[in-house]
């Protein structure tokens, strides 16, 4: 038990309805407004326990005839106090927990009269839970959210959800919500689409929800409603498709993810197991399973990666004033090919100001211009945006082959091929026709900006802006701060990817910055491995423990093999001692590929051609070895970049690399993991964090 929960308190009031019965309705509430959702710790689910048992009793008296629950305003519960549930000190705590929130919210189908709950708000986790242990369910065709989000955050939904899910809409709508969603950085659910999936019986508009939800329950206790649901597995579910489906998730899991992390195969036994099983044998299972995940690593991991998304993130380290920002009411970017168009459309969607792109010669811009429209209109077809937000967002968008269209800009970036020479001349050549106030970005993947600002009459305007492709959909921006860059620019910066929906870390300008930094030790180690005399395949099941979405070939072939080379080139250029070059990496970028792919694009083995390239190394490691070799390296690189004050804190480099390059939650990001594998006290003897980020059993 905690003394600083924040309780969420179970307020009950009566409502009479027709025949002259009662409905006790029960609100939770945790006496804070929208912005703390209520959260289900120790003490709450208590506090609800009780509660529930008190209406039992009337119940079986004969005073109420429903009991229903709901949430205060837009919110119904947030689920498990994360808070608390990360102090868990052992197995055996946490498997208490597990049941005091199967007997808390079991009590929803134990009260001898219907039970229902009403879904007013926000759902996540154990707010569903609530939901799916009550008999029926109403939903607001408005709500925020709602998902069972656990395996994202390394455990399973163990308050009932892995059982009564499955048997309630069928097994590959419970994959889509328990598994598929939450791998999909953690995709939730409007009101409409969980009652299509049968998550709800009844769905209402925010108007009138608890009158009409009332009314209904209602008509559910007199009889005058019956409840059909068309989702509930039959017997040919159950005999044929289940363990089929249950198959084909597996399979795409190891495809996608690997097996290194537990809880979405620990969600696939529970969800292979609720087909014959009874409730009871159902609920001790998701007990026993939540009780070994919350105490292991993975979980404690994936807390500490989810407090840095959602706090640090949201207070970048570093970061000025905001009132030192200047205002953006234009935005100028340089050049028109794929990259300078994805900065286009985001900097014209999310600020809404005029966009104008400019490039060698007017084909090229009209290019660009036919690439951001169609986007506009792609997004209108998916009904994202409506008819007249897509046509005020063509009006915003603008292409010139004349600079001096930029004299009004406030923001101009630069999106020209990755050459110190080029992106020098094009700064120095812009500046003479913008204002004195303007700002310039480059979105240099691993270039000195201080250099690239070696022309300019005021290098104090010029500021690192490294997106991460596809830009629409990466959330991470290097802001790197030279030691030029001043404090009006820097905020500027800042305050623009706030307002672009990125979260910005910054970083001081040296080689690859962070997310580069880090994959080119990973990359170098790699082909260095593969130069020597390592096998393509043994390299590739060395990386396999570190849980990374792609191995590091499925890596080089996406960012491009040539790009992936010019970044080796350029960090054995500045750390020459630590980071090796490749020839037969130019090589294969000359051949454009590793793998050899069949006509869906899937990985079918190493191409001959690619291996004939790298024959010949005499000196071949076994996967382990290579493993410890990375693991050091990293550890090594990843101090250096502290000491040399790279960024404020290992946080912000695991920030970095779980927003920037897909690093797993259950891993933590790099830091904590290098502590668990001993590579910390083995390489600078100390550990990144203390005490090391780990489970307790």
């Amino acid at each position: 038990m905690s003394d600083d929960e924040v309780v969420t308190h179970s307020y009950v009031r009566d409502i009479p309805i027709s025949g002259g019965k009662t409905l006790a309705l029960v609100t939770l509430d945790n006496g804070r407004d929208h912005t703390r959702p209520s959260t289900l710790g120790p003490l709450t689910l208590l506090e609800f326990a009780e509660t529930l048992d008190g209406l039992k009793e009337r119940a079986a008296k004969g005073e109420i005839a429903g009991v229903a629950v709901t949430g205060k305003p837009f919110i119904l519960a947030a689920g498990a106090d994360l808070s608390k549930v990360s102090e868990i000190p052992s197995k055996a705590i946490g498997k208490q927990m597990a049941q005091l929130g199967h007997a808390a919210l079991g009590r929803l189908s134990e009260l001898g009269v219907p039970s229902f709950v009403f879904i007013n708000g926000l759902a996540l986790g154990g707010g569903v839970e609530i939901g799916l242990n009550a008999d029926y369910r109403t939903i607001d065709r408005n709500i925020p959210a709602l998902a069972l989000p656990e395996v994202f955050l390394g455990i399973i939904p163990g308050w009932g959800g892995a059982w009564l899910l499955p048997n309630l809409i069928g097994i590959e709508n419970a994959l889509k919500v328990i598994v598929e969603n939450p791998l999909k950085n953690n995709r939730t659910l409007k009101g409409q689409e969980a009652f299509d999936l049968g998550i709800a019986d009844a769905i209402f508009d925010s108007v009138s929800f608890l009158e009409d939800s009332v009314r209904w329950a209602d008509g559910v206790i007199s009889g005058s409603i019956k409840v059909k649901r068309p989702n509930v597995p039959g017997k040919i579910e159950r005999a044929v498709k289940w363990d089929v489906a249950i198959g084909i998730a597996t399979k795409m899991l190891q495809n996608r993810i690997g097996t290194v992390a537990k809880s979405p195969y620990k969600a696939l036994e529970l969800l292979k197991a609720a087909k014959n099983t009874d409730k009871k044998t159902g609920f001790a299972a998701e007990d026993e399973a939540l009780s070994e995940l919350i105490s292991g690593d993975q979980f404690q991991a994936s807390i500490y990666a989810f407090n840095l998304v959602q706090k640090r993130a949201k207070k970048p380290a570093g970061a000025p004033d905001k009132k030192l920002a200047k205002p953006v009411t234009k935005v100028g970017v340089i050049g028109a090919g794929l990259m300078a168009s994805q900065f286009a459309l985001l900097f014209v969607r999310r600020l809404k100001v005029p966009v104008v792109i400019t490039d060698l010669d007017q084909a090229r811009v009209d290019k660009g211009l036919d690439y951001i429209r169609g986007e506009i209109d792609a997004l209108l077809g998916k009904k994202r945006i409506s008819p007249d937000e897509a046509n005020r967002l063509k009006a915003l968008v603008s292409g010139t082959t004349n600079k001096a269209d930029f004299a009004d800009a406030d923001w101009v970036i630069e999106a020209v091929f990755e050459e110190l020479g080029v992106k020098q001349d094009v700064f120095a050549d812009v500046e003479q026709y913008i204002s004195a106030e303007a700002v310039l970005a480059t979105n240099t993947s691993s270039l000195s900006v201080e250099q690239i600002g070696a022309k300019l009459k005021h290098p104090e305007r010029l500021v690192g802006f490294h997106f991460f492709n596809p830009v629409a959909v990466m959330p991470l921006i290097e802001v790197v701060n030279t030691p030029q860059t001043d404090e009006a620019t820097l905020s500027t910066a800042m305050v623009v990817a706030a307002k672009l929906y990125k979260n910005a870390v910054i970083t001081r300008d040296t080689p690859g910055f962070v997310v580069n930094r880090v994959l080119a030790k990973v990359l170098g180690e790699a082909m260095h491995a593969v130069d020597t005399g390592t096998p393509f395949e043994v390299v590739e099941e060395s990386t396999k423990p570190f849980g990374l979405p792609m191995t590091p070939f499925e890596l080089l072939e996406l960012v491009g093999l040539k790009v992936g080379a010019h970044v080796l080139d350029t960090h054995h250029a500045a750390f020459p001692e630590r980071f090796f070059e490749s020839e037969n990496l130019h090589k294969l970028a000359e051949l454009g590929h590793i793998f050899e792919r069949d006509s869906k694009g899937k990985v079918t083995g190493i191409d001959k051609k690619a291996r004939k390239i790298v024959e010949g190394g005499k000196d071949p490691m076994t996967a382990a070895q290579l493993q410890t070799r990375i693991e050091d390296g990293l550890a090594d690189e990843v101090h250096r970049m502290l000491e040399d004050k790279v960024v404020s804190a290992p946080e912000d480099i695991d920030l970095c690399l779980i927003l920037g390059a897909g690093y797993p939650f259950q891993m933590g990001g790099v830091t904590p993991y290098l502590d668990r594998v001993g590579a910390s006290e083995r390489v600078f003897h100390d550990t990144f964090h203390h005490p090391v980020i780990r489970g307790t059993d």
